[in-house]
């Protein structure tokens, strides 16, 4: 087994650990009203979107963009469950460039650096344009056990499909760097406009449970994090009781 395997375990471990005790912790952290309820739109935020833009775009490219866009959607509809308003211009063009450089840095494997930073650069104008037009996370905002759909959601959701295509294929025309780069752009336009057309219509599940938390069930979730942690702590001490050679 290789050893870099077995210390990203133990690290994926301690974050379990540390996440398990901020559950236990519900009522230290300020119950209903304190910082467990960005933290749980985060985490459910983050996996969701990682797990399909893993799915449609590679491990690389759903980590990435899944921590960017967890934490910037979790920040902005906080606010907008606390508010009920949202960031100034300038903060959502911050959020928005988080966003985009992810997304950059994913896609620089692939395509080289050139490509990578124009496109980020890209999608950052395209995000503030939106922004400016009213299009964001808090569009429609609710907190109810069903799902959201409207008309503006799917207009934007096209819309963005589309600009992704577009700035994937002005990125190719410039750069000259990706094969194939029609299959390329309708990938990337496909797979994040359906995604997040998919998340945003599915987010009023996550802002009713992050503003309902019962305490018993927090509780009960977090020893099962520190559980797992455990486990995947002790792992490298088993492979050592049982002679594993780590390469």
């Amino acid at each position: 087994m290789d050893h870099h395997l077995v210390a990203s375990i133990s690290i994926a471990g301690s974050c379990l650990d540390v996440l398990g005790s901020l559950y236990l912790a519900y009522d230290l952290l300020g119950g209903p009203h304190g910082p467990l309820r960005l933290l749980t739109r985060a985490v459910t935020y983050s996996i969701m979107f990682g797990l399909g833009y893993g799915l449609g775009l590679g491990l690389i490219f759903g980590v990435a963009s899944g921590v960017a866009i967890g934490l910037t959607f979790a920040i902005e509809l906080n606010r907008t469950s606390k508010r009920q308003d949202h960031y100034s211009l300038p903060w959502e063009a911050f959020f928005s460039a988080i966003r985009a450089a992810a997304f950059s840095a994913a896609l620089y494997p692939q395509v080289g650096l050139r490509f990578a930073v124009l496109y980020g650069v890209l999608l950052v104008a395209g995000q503030v344009i939106a922004y400016s037009r009213g299009v964001r996370p808090s569009l429609h905002y609710s907190a109810t056990r069903r799902p959201r759909f409207s008309r503006l959601g799917v207009e934007a959701t096209l819309i963005r499909t589309a600009g992704y295509m577009a700035a994937a294929l002005l990125c190719s025309a410039v750069v000259r760097h990706v094969e194939h780069p029609w299959l390329f752009a309708l990938r990337l336009g496909l797979v994040t406009g359906l995604i997040t057309g998919i998340g945003m219509a599915f987010s009023p599940y996550v802002e009713y449970y992050a503003d309902n938390l019962p305490e018993r069930r927090l509780g009960v979730f977090g020893i099962a994090l520190m559980f797992c942690g455990f486990a995947l702590q002790s792992l490298q001490y088993w492979l050592a009781v049982f002679d594993v050679r780590l390469s």
